[in-house]
């Protein structure tokens, strides 16, 4: 075991400066156990777990120095950076906030929160934290401004959106919102695909009697989320693999034991790197998270196969372009559809009025879409 020679609290700074942090760590924890360390050794060690990859252990320091020193801004300050650390930014901002509540000048706290808010893609609360600072950092107002000036929601802000509400997201799509998208690709799958597609080609059930349609297929589920989607076109799939930001809803998709592979990814990300060809590409509810979606029909193009399908949803606006909506959620009009499918190489294969979800009770209007390379 290393002795800290001298000052414990400089000896431990010297060695985690030195990339030695985890025998910092061991040496304090042994000081600690002895009785020889108060709260700044503590948060040493913390400093030290956090710095040898050790978060589990960090998290588990931040709370016992928080239970040993309630009403330390210091410990609480802490515990909220280990939550910053692993992405528990709730919880982070609920600490960094409790600490300036134990001491309003305390260093570094409000500029901590602004980092969870944009950790969490939420500009608008990161500026209005950053603008209380003395001298606020150039790149995070910078950061900022392009959340804000991004045609597309921060991915930051949809991992964490979706990570927060995976525990009950397939109870409160299905009850609360009629969620139906899945459903409505299946049917609209079940009308443009039957054509050509060979003699592996059964029937399947969908709303529109019992259709042809090939099974076999090799399938992209992008915005996975916990499977719904997946899960209606399973019965079609030789492979099938999801991509989705948030991992708490990976989590969710894999324990349905559909998907061969799972990836924790932004789907702009995904498409445009090299990996497997498919059959059908297929988005469920997702692209209104995109509103420029040109990056996404250019990567899903170069990841179909010939005579492949890109089988989508969005919601409905009206004129050329697209919108964001009050609910945060992007809207595309048919005729910005049409046109960058054609700029992308796809031809239009079906393209249908629909209500792929409920808001207020009230069907919300837009379009599924079937595009064929």
């Amino acid at each position: 075991m290393m002795i800290l020679e001298g000052d414990p609290i400089e000896a431990a700074e010297a060695l985690i400066a030195e990339g030695k942090a985890r025998e910092a760590a061991d040496a304090l924890r042994a000081r600690l156990a002895a009785g020889r360390g108060g709260l700044l050794a503590r948060l040493t060690l913390i400093k030290a777990l956090l710095a040898a990859g050790d978060t589990s252990g960090a998290l588990a320091e931040a709370r016992e120095a928080v239970a040993l020193n309630p009403d330390a801004a210091v410990a609480v300050l802490a515990l909220g950076e280990v939550l910053l650390a692993v992405d528990a930014l709730p919880s982070a901002i609920a600490e960094f906030q409790r600490a300036l509540r134990l001491d309003s000048n305390l260093v570094g706290a409000r500029e901590r929160i602004a980092t969870a808010w944009l950790k969490a893609g939420e500009a608008d609360m990161a500026l209005e934290n950053l603008k209380d600072l003395e001298n606020p950092p150039a790149d995070m107002i910078a950061a900022a401004q392009a959340i804000k000036a991004a045609q597309r929601c921060d991915p930051g802000y949809v991992r964490h959106l979706f990570d927060q509400f995976s525990a009950d997201y397939d109870r409160s799509m299905i009850g609360q919102l009629a969620y139906a998208a899945p459903q409505i690709l299946f049917d609209l799958a079940a009308m443009v695909m039957p054509g050509g597609l060979g003699a592996s080609a059964k029937p399947i059930a969908s709303a529109y009697g019992r259709a042809t349609i090939k099974k076999g297929l090799a399938i992209l589920d992008l915005g996975c989320g916990t499977g719904l989607a997946g899960a209606v076109f399973k019965p079609l799939a030789a492979r099938l693999d999801g991509v989705d930001l948030s991992p708490a809803m990976i989590e969710k998709a894999r324990a349905r034991g559909i998907y061969e592979n799972l990836q924790v990814a932004d789907l702009e990300t995904a498409l445009s790197a090299p990996g497997a060809h498919y059959d059908l590409i297929l988005a469920a509810d997702t692209l209104v998270y995109l509103g420029d979606l040109k990056m996404v029909f250019q990567g899903a193009h170069a990841r179909l196969e010939p005579d492949g399908y890109f089988i989508f949803t969005v919601e409905k606006a009206e004129g050329e372009g697209f919108e964001l909506g009050p609910k945060r959620r992007w809207r595309h009009s048919e005729a910005y559809l049409r046109a960058l499918a054609g700029q992308a190489g796809f031809h239009v294969a079906g393209l249908l009025a629909a209500a792929p979800r409920h808001e207020a009770k009230r069907p919300v209007e837009g379009f599924a879409v079937a595009l064929l390379r």
